[in-house]
C-alpha cells in the first residue's frame, strides 16, 4: 500500500471507502455461506437475501456520496468544454449545472423523505429492521451532495471538467 496516496486521501474518503469494504465484505461471506448452505445441505440463511439487499443499497448511495467531490460522476464535458475560452458563459453554465443537481437532489431527498416515513411502521420480514432502513441512504447522499453543490454554487468553484480530455 502506498503510504503517500494514503496521506492525500482526506478522512471522510477513507472512512467511506472503509464503510463500502465494510459492506462488500460482510455481503460476500454472508451470500458465500447461504451458496454453500444451500447446495451443500440442501438449507440455506433466510437473513442473507435480506442483509446483502439492505448493505447494497447502502453501499451504493456512500459510494455515489463519495464519489461527488471527486468529480467520479459521469459528466458529459464536450459541449460544457466547448466554452473554455469564454469564461462569462462557462461561469453561466457551472451554475446552471450546479443548479439543477440542486433541483434533482431536492427531488430525490423529498421522495426518498417520504419512503422514510412509509417505512417506519413497517419491518423486513425476516431481519425484523424497520424498512425506513431502505430509501434512508438515498435521503443521507441526496443531502450531502446538494450541500457540496451549494458550497461550490456559493463559491462559484470551477467546473471541473475532468482529466484534460477535449471530448468524452
Amino acid at each position: 500500500m502506498n503510504t503517500d496516496t494514503n496521506a492525500a486521501t482526506p478522512p471522510w474518503q477513507r472512512l467511506a471507502q472503509g464503510a463500502m469494504a465494510a459492506c462488500l465484505g460482510v455481503m460476500a461471506i454472508a451470500v458465500f455461506i447461504n451458496v454453500v448452505l444451500r447446495y451443500g445441505f440442501g438449507s440455506g440463511v433466510a437473513a442473507s437475501e435480506e442483509l446483502s439487499r439492505l448493505l447494497f443499497v447502502w453501499m451504493v448511495f456512500i459510494g455515489a456520496t463519495a464519489a461527488y467531490p471527486a468529480g467520479e460522476h459521469m459528466a458529459f464535458t464536450s459541449l460544457v468544454g466547448m466554452l473554455r475560452q469564454k469564461p462569462l458563459a462557462m461561469g453561466l453554465m457551472t451554475a446552471v449545472i450546479r443548479l439543477l443537481v440542486l433541483m434533482g437532489c431536492t427531488l430525490l431527498a423529498w421522495g426518498a423523505w417520504q419512503q422514510v416515513v412509509v417505512g417506519m411502521d413497517s419491518h423486513s420480514v425476516v431481519l425484523g429492521y424497520p424498512t425506513a432502513l431502505l430509501p434512508l441512504p438515498a435521503m443521507l447522499c441526496a443531502m450531502a451532495i446538494g450541500l457540496m453543490a451549494l458550497i461550490e454554487l456559493v463559491r462559484r468553484t470551477p467546473l471541473d471538467l475532468g482529466h484534460g480530455a477535449e471530448v468524452e
